[in-house]
């Protein structure tokens, strides 16, 4: 007998199946993860094999990834670095906004669209994608760096955009005018009573909320009340005429300095990675290729015309606005597609009477296919664009020179040099992370910008009057060109080196190095012998297993060393200590919060 299969359990196996087998196929092109779930979306949709035929149903809750990601982003975003670029916000957002939306306007009535259809599509046009833009950010970890920063402000302010647009499409409807004053006050009434809410229920109430559900130890609903603060913000802002992107972003805000900021995001990462690929997916199967190949000649004039000028004129305030030219290019690239936003304000338009059907399916095709073209164009401008250069500090390493040159100043640097220091050793750090260098500057320590693969940048910071150089860096092949460079010019230099695992420690040996530790060498062994006195074995008993592990790990890289191998098993069967049966220790208190001893002297504090 035939099993009848459930509709929705072939549509979720299809959703999955195309994300799965696209998505990975086109990175591995280095086409980017969002080209493939549109792909992917136009294989499986209504003008593909068909598999789907409402897209507009998908869309609807796929949506829900695009809000979910906003929420992320905000928890990533405290009030203070919020208010940090209201101007960036207020002023750079503003002006892009205006500008591309006066320039895609001039580009519709050039097409041959009316002046209120040209607007309407120049506006829609002129909102990027926040899914496509925050996806190629993240990918490329640039949300964190002063350009990313700026791109997001550009993008909360095009978000915040769309409730004036769509106040200004009834506006102009056909009938429209009839809307009193006491309606448009209304409106904005409520709109500030919905950001009112968020805000104080993120406030007020979500924190205590949150202590509740934690005190009663149920991960499950510690998720589920993450989705509900996610959701139930979006709504909300819904309810009152605004984004539900925003509201997100603003509940994420709100929860950004909180204690469970880190919990909240683990909860809602997974939903948000799926549904962010279910709305690319939903994009691409809403691209109607009927109207594509009926109208191609004013489909292809809509997108080259509004990407050019839309990109152009990003570019053009950009640059006025002091970005230097690999970042305006970048980001007229970045943001010369459509948008998400323009599907509302289409539809809005289309419901009002101001933009006939065929006209809405040819600008909608135009969008999908911008956004479709975006990742291709970062493709092509990786290319066009020479590779950025590593931050620079003009240094002259004034005042360097001393019996110790230290090389990286990351975690180990930082505890090495302190020994050092507390002889009254002279020693000059150098590092090429601007960011540390300005931590280490803060707490009172001198590091000096600098590459320690270069040989110039060693002479400049003492190398030649040093006694001792420590090699702290924390990559292996940074180490390895590091003590290459040191070794070829000055080959009785003493070099103490940080070495990253066992066959980087052959290595080294080989080159020559006075000494090398594994990074996590002494750790693990005072770790491990800690760990045996944890568990009742007498203090001298564990240093005599610690000693004997030593002089075994030696014999082993002695051997290895020379081509040969051992295993640790092999060794353990003749091994000199024998095993003893374990003494339980004493449980004299459930308590675990003592005090920490106070510091000695003139300890410094703040670095791990």
């Amino acid at each position: 007998m035939a099993v009848e299969t459930d509709p929705a359990f072939t549509a979720a196996a299809a959703l999955l199946g195309a994300g799965v087998l696209a998505v990975p196929l086109f990175k591995r092109l280095g086409l980017g993860s969002v080209l493939g779930y549109l792909a992917a979306g136009v294989l499986i949709g209504p003008f593909g094999l068909g598999l789907f035929t409402d897209p507009e149903a998908i869309l609807h809750v796929a949506e829900l990834g695009v809000v979910m990601f906003l929420f992320v982003i905000g928890l990533e975003m405290q009030p203070s670095r919020l208010w940090g670029l209201r101007r960036e916000i207020f002023g750079l957002g503003a002006f892009q906004v205006a500008a591309c939306g006066a320039a895609t306007m001039a580009a519709g009535i050039a097409i041959g669209f009316p002046p209120l259809v040209a607007f309407v599509a120049g506006m829609g046009f002129t909102l990027s994608s926040t899914a496509i833009i925050m996806q190629i950010l993240e990918e490329r970890g640039d949300i964190a760096t002063a350009p990313g920063q700026r791109m997001v402000s550009i993008l909360l302010l095009e978000d915040l955009s769309i409730v004036p647009l769509l106040a200004v499409v009834a506006l102009f409807a056909p009938g429209g005018g009839e809307a009193t004053a006491m309606d448009r006050l209304t409106s904005v009434a409520i709109a500030a009573a919905a950001v009112a809410v968020v805000v104080a229920a993120g406030r007020w109430l979500l924190n205590p909320m949150f202590r509740i559900l934690a005190a009663a130890r149920a991960r499950e609903v510690m998720t589920a009340a993450a989705l509900l603060v996610v959701l139930g913000a979006a709504l909300i802002m819904d309810l009152g005429g605004l984004s539900m992107a925003m509201g997100a972003f603003l509940a994420g805000v709100l929860l950004s300095e909180s204690t469970f900021r880190h919990q909240l995001e683990a909860d809602i990462e997974p939903f948000r990675g799926i549904l962010l690929g279910l709305f690319f997916l939903s994009v691409g199967m809403a691209l109607d290729l009927a109207v594509i190949g009926r109208e191609w000649p004013i489909v292809l004039a809509a997108v080259l015309a509004f990407m050019v000028v839309k990109g152009t004129a990003i570019y053009l305030v950009a640059r006025l606005t002091r970005a230097k030219h690999g970042e305006a290019l970048s980001r007229a690239v970045l943001f010369a597609q459509g948008g998400e936003f323009a599907f509302v304000l289409y539809t809005a338009a289309s419901g009002s009477g101001i933009l006939p059907g065929e006209t809405q399916a040819v600008l909608t095709a135009a969008v999908i296919l911008s956004m479709a073209l975006t990742p291709l164009a970062m493709l092509v401008l990786r290319f066009v664009l020479p590779k950025p250069k590593p931050a620079e500090i003009e240094e002259d390493f004034a005042g360097a020179g001393g019996k110790v040159l230290l090389i990286g100043f990351g975690r180990f640097g930082q505890i090495a040099s302190q020994f050092m220091l507390a002889q009254g050793l002279d020693v000059t750090a150098i590092d090429n992370d601007v960011e540390m260098i300005d931590s280490a500057g803060r707490f009172g320590f001198k590091v000096y910008f600098g590459d320690g693969t270069r040989l110039d940048v060693l002479r400049a910071a003492g190398i030649e009057e040093a006694d001792l150089v420590a090699i702290c860096t924390d990559r292996k092949e940074a180490t390895s060109r590091v003590v290459e460079v040191i070794r070829e010019a000055y080959p009785m230099k003493k070099l103490y080196v940080r070495s990253f695992d066992r066959v980087h420690t052959i290595e080294l040996i080989e080159a020559g190095v006075d000494y090398q530790v594994r990074e996590l060498y002494e750790s693990a062994f005072t770790f491990g012998q800690a760990a045996l006195e944890g568990l009742g074995v007498d203090a001298d008993r564990a240093a005599e297993i610690a000693a004997d592990l030593r002089a075994k790990d030696a014999e082993r890289l002695a051997i290895q060393q020379a081509g040969g191998f051992i295993t640790f098993g092999q060794q353990l069967a003749r091994s000199r200590v024998t095993p003893q049966p374990l003494v339980q220790p004493k449980r004299e208190s459930k308590r675990i919060d003592r005090p920490d001893p106070a510091p000695a002297e003139g300890a410094r504090t703040g670095w791990s």
